[in-house]
């Protein structure tokens, strides 16, 4: 990779993905386990934002987690490590360059990396390298094309056309969600099965208003600030507009909508 994404890159960025764990952890994780004694690849885990889920959902499994950045796998292994969990070991490691002999692993696990990657499917394929035969890929990825939300507004829908626009010029992919189907399907996975998980928020649901509407989703797009301003994507004021607007979509009158989805497919026997 040219240039590789790291997840937890700011403090502020931190508190996100450890909302976005915590508050969807059964919308995504309910159907995530692995049998006793399986060998588990994490591939991409970053600062362990999921790492302690699939740990607490597969107790009898083992894992090796992977990232590129020292300082994320790190705050990772002291994160696992307060909340007690031994059978996993952390490696710092490129996705694109695994140190690992083929079919060393039971199945693979991802979850919000392919999205920031500019040949998705090459990552697929050298995880495929390490996968044994009859072992799963479960890729999970959100689709930010997906957003609709009441009070509608043009600043908001726009400032997040702007998160999808500065990924694109990084070589990710913000829509991914709706293509993990053909991905797995092109890299040779078999059994592929793709659910879509939407995240539905309105005021009886005040854990999702805070958890998702506001502490994920609109903190996210309040991160790109002063990066689309700078490299002119929309000025500044009307950028403030669409964050207010999102942030009304918390209101009680207030709804708003998201889908995550999540695939599963098999590395068949030759």
């Amino acid at each position: 990779m040219n240039e590789a994404y790291v997840h937890g890159y700011s403090n502020r960025e931190k508190r996100r993905l450890e909302d976005q764990a915590v508050t969807l952890t059964d919308l995504l994780h309910s159907d995530t386990g692995y049998p006793p004694g399986s060998l588990v690849l994490e591939a991409g885990c970053g600062v362990g934002s999921q790492t302690r889920t699939l740990l607490q959902k597969s107790p009898g499994a083992r894992f090796i987690s992977i990232d590129i950045s020292h300082a994320s796998v790190n705050q990772a292994r002291e994160k696992v490590a307060a909340a007690g969990y031994q059978n996993i070991e952390f490696r710092v490691a490129d996705i694109f360059d695994l140190p690992f002999e083929n079919e060393k692993f039971d199945h693979v696990f991802l979850c919000f990396v392919l999205e920031h990657i500019p040949d998705p499917g090459g990552v697929l394929n050298r995880l495929m390298r390490v996968l044994k035969s009859g072992g799963t890929i479960t890729a999970i990825e959100g689709d930010h094309g997906s957003t609709f939300f009441h009070p509608d507004s043009a600043a908001a829908r726009r400032a997040i056309q702007c998160l999808i626009d500065l990924q694109a010029k990084t070589g990710g992919h913000s829509e991914i969600g709706r293509e993990l189907y053909p991905l797995f399907m092109q890299s040779g996975l078999t059994d592929v099965r793709v659910s879509p998980r939407m995240v539905y928020v309105d005021n009886s649901r005040p854990h999702l208003v805070e958890g998702f509407t506001k502490n994920t989703f609109t903190a996210m797009i309040e991160g790109i600030r002063e990066k689309t301003v700078s490299e002119g994507l929309m000025e500044a004021g009307m950028f403030d507009q669409g964050v207010r607007d999102l942030y009304r979509t918390a209101e009680p009158d207030g709804v708003f909508c998201y889908t995550f989805f999540k695939a599963v497919g098999v590395k068949p026997s030759f």
